[in-house]
């Protein structure tokens, strides 16, 4: 029988790429999509990957319980993986109560559903390396006491937990990845790697003459979506759920990644880069450094393409882009 995966978040980075796997797999694979006057172009990443056609698309909102379980009912899926949430950190500080309400609460409304509707099914919850916040370790492992530094990732350390005591009190086939910082080319403009890839692209091309960014000497622990979404399918293909922390284990300032792309295209980070104190956070993370050991040991996964490798195919994608 031909396994059927429901994702939510489907029209994002991570969704467009699991989609992609899925479906190299042989899975139907379906979306719950919130909708909005802005449908039409919702799917942008999926057609990016040619792969529009192949997925099923439901209408559905994380924060109506009883919609995701008209949409479990007729799914009947295999795996369930979460991926939908408010998920931008900056805007979680001017919307709390509605990133409590899609990250955190929503996590609830799809453990409800599966539980009631599906529980012989494998759910999937992407947590975040944010949950760390202030680091308690210099290197963080699924052992390391979180300290979460913004109302997002409050959020996901609610749906964390949450995901953990669904495992326990229902005995359900519930995993969390604690993903740490995964890009591509498919990342959203406002994140800071494609924030950066597209504006030296832009200079590259004559179309702008500077980047302005906050904290460049934030440090994080960047890998590729590709090989991240990966470590979301073996997780749920193990005979026991668990948490895992999918890392490269090597930490970049966003300062040194900065200058990785504007070197690629032959130009002097020092001639465009501008720091703006109105872009810094309130409480910023200033490290973030994964030890994915856990996950090498249980399923092999480790990361293929190295930070260097991704800003550059998002430079040359964005220059790409540009140009048509």
């Amino acid at each position: 029988m031909t396994k059927r995966a429901l994702i939510t978040g489907i029209t994002g980075q991570d969704g467009a790429y699991l989609s992609q796997l899925l479906l190299e797999k042989g899975y139907d694979v379906y979306g719950l999509v919130r909708r909005s006057s802005t449908a039409d172009v919702n799917d942008v990443r999926l057609k990016w990957l040619g792969i529009d056609k192949d997925v099923r698309i439901l209408d559905g909102n994380l924060l109506d319980l009883s919609g995701i379980i008209r949409v479990m009912r007729d799914v009947v899926p295999d795996e369930v993986y979460n991926l939908g949430a408010q998920s931008f950190v900056k805007s979680s500080w001017q919307q709390p109560i509605l990133t409590g309400q899609v990250t955190g609460l929503g996590v609830t409304n799809m453990l409800e559903a599966v539980r009631l509707e599906r529980p012989e099914a494998r759910f999937y919850q992407a947590s975040s390396s944010e949950m760390y916040g202030l680091i308690q370790e210099p290197m963080q492992s699924e052992t390391t006491p979180f300290y979460p530094r913004s109302p997002y990732a409050v959020a996901k350390l609610y749906g964390h937990w949450l995901t953990v005591n669904y495992r326990e009190s229902y005995g359900m086939h519930a995993s969390s990845g604690i993903l740490f910082n995964h890009e591509s080319p498919l990342r959203g403009i406002e994140f800071v790697t494609r924030k950066v890839t597209d504006a030296v692209a832009r200079i590259k091309l004559g179309l702008a003459s500077e980047l302005r960014l906050g904290n460049i000497d934030a440090k994080r622990d960047w890998g590729h979506s590709k090989d991240y979404v990966r470590a979301m399918w073996l997780m749920l293909q193990q005979d026991e759920a668990d948490d895992y922390v999918i890392a490269t284990g090597r930490t970049t300032t966003v300062r040194d990644m900065c200058r990785i792309a504007f070197e690629h295209a032959g130009l002097s980070i020092d001639d465009h880069l501008i720091i703006d104190p109105a872009l810094f956070r309130p409480a910023e993370v200033d490290v973030l450094l994964g030890n994915p050991a856990k996950a090498k040991a249980a399923f092999g996964w480790e990361a293929e393409i190295s930070l260097e490798d991704m800003i550059i195919e998002m430079v040359e994608a964005d220059l790409k882009r540009l140009k048509r």
